[in-house]
């Protein structure tokens, strides 16, 4: 694994009037590796993301893609930088076939200007069928389909476009036991093909399941980075909540390591 990370945000603030959204947050994430990102609803998590997806410009600080410093404009030059997202709502276009929404904005050409379905098509049965070798319904518009494969549509378009880092808000929200467990299972494959991840949740109960490490945010500022097997739920939750780990965390951890 490349000691250099994916990912270097560095100091990075947001400010809206005297609101600091995002206040001198630090975090980093390597090849091959999950992320958690947790806090309450208006911790800075999901606005944080937004800086690094190119949603939102940053009012200080620095992003770094493998060493090198970038400036995001738009989601555009984030995504040739090998950065996509997933937002909770998918953004998929529900009267759209599979194949369609995974080159939507970005569909092939033949050399006369003309859509090349034949092509889009091939290649979405190639990527799909790589997620999900039973997923058959590629000329059904998506809002026929379920939760588990719309959520396999998102995917593949992300990772179809040499994705190097992966955003993904929420990727569990209303979907059943038996699609969440394909999801985490997707997870795990992008997570061995080398392709970080943040995992922006509410559920502690993926980040646990999922994740090498979790970071939390409260008020906008970063109150927490650890490896997943240096807490428990119970001191996320504190971090969540209070800011801060329980009071015995040190000498807890102190025992655990002698």
């Amino acid at each position: 694994m490349s000691q250099t990370p994916l990912v270097e945000m560095i100091d990075i603030e947001k400010h809206f009037g005297g609101i600091r959204a995002v206040d001198h947050v630090s975090v980093d994430l390597r090849e091959g590796e999950v992320v958690g990102l947790l806090g309450h609803n208006g911790a800075g998590k999901s606005c944080l993301m937004r800086i690094l997806s190119g949603a939102m410009a940053p009012s200080g600080g620095e992003i770094r893609i493998r060493g090198e410093a970038v400036h995001f404009s738009e989601p555009n030059d984030a995504r040739d930088m090998g950065v996509e997202t997933i937002y909770q709502t998918l953004a998929l276009a529900d009267h759209l076939d599979a194949p369609a929404n995974l080159f939507l904005g970005r569909e092939l050409k033949t050399r006369f200007g003309n859509l090349d379905d034949k092509a889009m098509l091939k290649a979405a049965r190639e990527v799909l069928a790589r997620l999900n070798p039973n997923f058959k319904n590629l000329h059904d518009p998506v809002s026929s389909l379920s939760g588990g494969q719309r959520q396999v549509i998102a995917i593949a378009r992300a990772i179809y476009f040499d994705t190097k880092v992966l955003i993904m808000d929420e990727p569990t929200a209303a979907l059943g036991p038996s699609e969440t467990a394909m999801v985490a299972g997707l997870i795990k494959e992008l997570r061995s093909a080398g392709i970080g991840i943040f995992l922006v949740s509410h559920d502690i109960h993926d980040v646990f399941d999922l994740c090498d490490r979790v970071v939390v945010m409260n008020k906008g500022r970063l109150v927490g980075s650890h490896h997943i097997d240096e807490v428990s739920k119970d001191d996320v939750l504190s971090l969540i909540v209070k800011g801060e780990l329980p009071m015995d965390w040190s000498a807890r951890n102190l025992k655990a390591a002698q």
